[in-house]
């Protein structure tokens, strides 16, 4: 494609319409006014046909898969092509998605002569998590003398897979993943004993008959002794209810983005408007959750112990079954980072009978859902009298807005305040109540806040670990 420049408007501005009009009006310049306009027509046609061409040989190559991460500054690679190393000045333009904010929108580049390859950072953020795709760029250069632009699309193909953004979660975190050496350590004493079969030893007096290893025993004809070790490699899996409920707006405030968080994001709506305001709004529920499971995932693997994942709504969408070790981390996260909530409710009898099949080891099962609901939360009280008698059980629910006691909060003004803190106080006393029946069964249930809901994830698996609830 060609297109004219300004230079050439200029020059038809300059030359045509004067000497057109002074042709008319005298009729012994009209030969010289003709030969002049078409002189410019004619140089105008040579200078297109020369600028044919000029855009054949350059290529541009992009990594084919990008990893980056949700509202943090990123580049994305680009290497220039340039098979006939010619010096070259080019405008350059990538077709990024609506959800990947560029402060650019294109830029200039200049080939330099006797170069095959050039390269260049392309700067980005990402403001949605998901899985985008590239597959054109766009390329302009000029005409020899400037009166034409010649215009391309250059196919490219690159993968960007934008995940959650753990920083901010983890900077709360910080003391937990922190590694110090063994500086300041001291010992704590360990409440309960383990049950890891470790090694067999002889009978030493004082040992328990229910730790006699009595096949041993009568093999070796004395007694023997079964040595047990805490255990170390347990299982814990984190449910993720992504059903409609999980596409509502996280109550609350958000946690602080570190870095290319607050301020830069900030730029990014003054950018880009309307369009990048709808992007960057409050996280929604299951933004929360998919953050909080990876960020467990790692307390997890810190640990030593197993980290599965289980996603549902109307039926199971993904199962990973507990593992370690970054292959495994890094297919949790390829799991989550595309996750998005479905417009359905949850089926708590399928993922209930689903867990019972699959899982034959005792297990730490922590959903993350929302019952405030009363027909999904007597649904899930039902299916969770199974579960607890097999696993142990921690259900994590993020706490609705004015879900509060009734004379909790002084900000009440008028007679519609009244009223709206009435509706959450009977909400608040809705879960309450689930609460004592889902503990009656041994399910334990939580209000979490939104900001906090990474943490106290931790703090709930740590302290099950201390105890030896497993």
């Amino acid at each position: 494609m060609i297109v004219p420049q300004t230079r050439l408007l200029f020059w038809f501005a300059l030359v045509v319409l004067p000497f057109s009009v002074l042709g008319t009006l005298y009729r012994e310049a009209s030969l010289f006014c003709v030969v002049l306009i078409a002189g410019l027509f004619v140089l105008a046609l040579l200078d297109a046909g020369l600028a044919q061409g000029k855009l054949d040989g350059i290529h541009l190559e992009l990594p084919e898969v990008l990893r980056v991460s949700k509202d943090r500054l990123t580049a994305i690679p680009v290497s220039l092509q340039n098979e006939r190393q010619k010096s070259l000045r080019l405008r350059l333009g990538l077709a990024l998605p609506r959800e990947i904010h560029s402060p650019l929108e294109e830029v200039l580049v200049i080939l330099p002569e006797g170069a095959e390859a050039s390269r260049l950072a392309w700067p980005c953020e990402p403001l949605r998590r998901g899985n985008y795709r590239l597959r054109k760029a766009c390329l302009e250069t000029a005409s020899p003398l400037g009166f034409w632009a010649l215009r391309g699309a250059v196919p490219v193909r690159c993968e960007l897979r934008v995940y959650p953004n753990l920083m901010p979660e983890r900077k709360n975190l910080a003391a937990f993943f922190l590694h110090r050496g063994t500086f300041g350590w001291h010992a704590q004493r360990q409440v309960g004993k383990g049950r890891e079969f470790e090694k067999l030893r002889d009978y030493i007096p004082g040992d328990g008959y229910d730790e006699i290893h009595w096949k041993a025993t009568a093999k070796r004809g004395r007694p023997v002794t079964k040595v047990f070790q805490i255990e170390r490699t347990q299982e814990v899996y984190v449910v993720i209810d992504a059903s409609r409920l999980s596409a509502r707006k996280a109550a609350g405030r958000c946690p602080p983005w570190s870095g290319s968080g607050g301020d830069s994001a900030a730029g990014a709506v003054t950018g880009q408007g309307r369009r990048t305001a709808e992007l960057t709004s409050p996280s929604t529920v299951i933004e929360r959750f998919i953050t909080s499971a990876l960020v467990l995932g790692q307390a997890a693997e810190h640990q030593g112990d197993l980290f599965g994942l289980i996603t549902f709504a109307d039926r199971v969408q993904a199962f990973l079954r507990a593992k370690n070790g970054k292959t495994h981390y890094g297919a949790c996260r390829d799991v989550l980072y595309t996750l998005e909530p479905q417009n359905m409710p949850p089926d708590f009898d399928e993922i209930s009978s689903f867990i019972r099949t699959r899982l034959r080891r005792r297990a730490l099962l922590i959903f993350l859902t929302s019952l405030d609901d009363p027909v999904l939360a007597e649904s899930f009280v039902r299916n969770m009298s199974l579960l607890a008698g097999q696993h142990l059980v921690l259900v994590n629910m993020i706490k609705p807005p004015d879900a509060d006691p009734l004379f909790t909060r002084p900000e009440v003004e008028t007679v519609d305040d009244l009223y709206q803190h009435l509706g959450g106080h009977l909400q608040w006393q809705s879960l309450r109540e689930m609460e004592k029946v889902l503990q009656r069964r041994g399910v334990r249930f939580s209000l979490l806040e939104n900001e906090r809901l990474a943490g106290d994830l931790v703090s709930q698996y740590l302290a099950v670990k201390q105890r030896q609830l497993l």
